[in-house]
């Protein structure tokens, strides 16, 4: 089915694009290629997991400033932010990349660099989006525009892995200014995420009594089998294709090779299963749960002779929720994507910082999806393409200024 946005929404950005600011401002993240992958690189030489963002956070807090920002903060939680200040301060837009990356502290950062790419893990995600932010402040403010609401500008903690969108989740609570959220995660321009697929990570150990695997078998029941039964169990699980459902056993761990020839007293499964619906996530966390519970006590009875418990950690629990797709903002990042050349692309589901705004009903759509040409978590591949990188930021400025209202004069 073909994607027409509003005539309405598509004449306002239309419009916007003719003004001469805004073209100011579209050359300006041009001519600043080279300035913001510089940035991109210093801030990408900074390790950052997930829970060790600090480094990166005091120095993005330094550009902010240099960049021209006000009230730039390192909050409580880690998030790095700082505002451009509107006409009604009242009212805010937010634009969003996070700090984190996928790769441990001792990941080697060996930088490599040729006439089409950038060599250099979390160079795309998401330090594409620290550095983007950068040149739209720097563009805004070369071509002197005003916006009725105020642009606050986020480096966020804690969006991968167990993180779980922390940083924005935190931000955003208790919060009821925010109009509009626009995250920015990758380098591509052509993608639009406003899906927010709903996910869970758990973490389940199995506990029983250890012992010697050949003088107690038979005699105790095994904490690492009721594991396996449950890991068999999920394995068997059906779930629809749409909305899309998936469920995955991450990490499966039992005792150690010294005491191979024994029973560990306990067995950790690790399990990470979405859906972009939430009907289904909760039907798919149900059996999850009957197959770790029927798992423990069916290896209980296999031996009659002790007892398999297991306690469940939770990890990260995110819902699933969506906005409409003729919703304000996403009409007017595809019609953004159009005016900057692109062929928009409207993507079902994904787990984005964008998940949280969309679930509290505020209107966000995450931004640099569509980049084939980025491999990510993989530290040996992941490469950002140099080739009309600008566009991103030019989305990006395009969205913000539609949704904080630039004011014409």
């Amino acid at each position: 089915m073909t994607y027409v946005p509003s005539k309405e929404r598509k004449a306002k950005v239309d419009h916007l694009v003719t003004l001469e600011k805004v073209q100011k401002a579209l050359a300006y993240l041009e001519a600043d290629h080279e300035r913001t992958v510089d940035q991109q690189i210093e801030l990408c030489l900074i390790p950052a997991p997930t829970f060790h963002e600090e480094k990166k956070a005091a120095r993005l807090a330094e550009m902010f400033t240099e960049a021209g920002l006000t009230d730039v903060t390192i909050t409580p939680y880690g998030n790095v932010t700082g505002v451009r200040k509107g006409r009604n301060s009242e009212r805010k837009v937010l634009l969003d990349g996070h700090m984190d990356t996928v790769y441990p502290l001792d990941t080697p950062l060996n930088l490599r660099r040729d006439e089409e790419f950038v060599y250099l893990p979390g160079i795309a995600d998401d330090t594409r989006a620290l550095a983007a932010e950068l040149s739209v402040i720097r563009a805004l403010n070369d071509a002197q525009i005003e916006t009725e609401k105020d642009l606050i500008f986020m480096g966020s903690v804690e969006e991968e892995g167990k993180g779980g969108f922390g940083g924005i989740r935190n931000f955003l609570e208790n919060r009821d200014d925010i109009d509009a959220c626009i995250c920015i995660d990758g380098d591509g321009s052509t993608g639009i995420i406003y899906q927010a697929t709903g996910f869970k990570t758990i973490e389940v150990t199995f506990h029983g009594a250890s012992g010697h695997a050949f003088a107690h078998f038979g005699e105790l029941a095994n904490p690492t089998h009721a594991a396996a039964r449950a890991v068999a169990k999920i394995a068997d699980i059906q779930v629809p294709a749409e909305p899309k459902t998936t469920f995955c056993v991450s990490n499966f761990h039992a005792g150690n090779d010294a005491g191979i020839h024994a029973f560990a007293s306990e067995a950790v499964l690790k399990i990470n299963y979405r859906s972009n619906g939430q009907k289904e996530l909760e039907e798919l966390d149900a059996k999850i749960m009957k197959a770790i519970d029927d798992a423990a006590k069916e290896e209980t009875a296999r031996w009659n002779k002790n007892e398999i418990t297991y306690t469940i950690k939770t990890w990260v629990d995110v819902g699933a929720g969506s906005l409409d797709e003729h919703d304000e903002i996403v009409e007017t990042a595809w019609c953004a994507i159009e005016a900057i050349g692109n062929t928009p692309d409207l993507r079902k589901g994904g787990p984005t910082n964008a998940s949280i705004p969309i679930c509290k009903g505020i209107p966000a759509v995450c931004i640099g999806a569509g980049n084939t040409e980025c491999y990510v978590h993989n530290a040996q591949k992941e490469r950002f393409p140099l080739k009309e990188s600008w566009k991103m930021p030019q989305l990006a400025l395009l969205l913000a200024l539609s949704m904080a209202e630039m004011i014409e004069e």
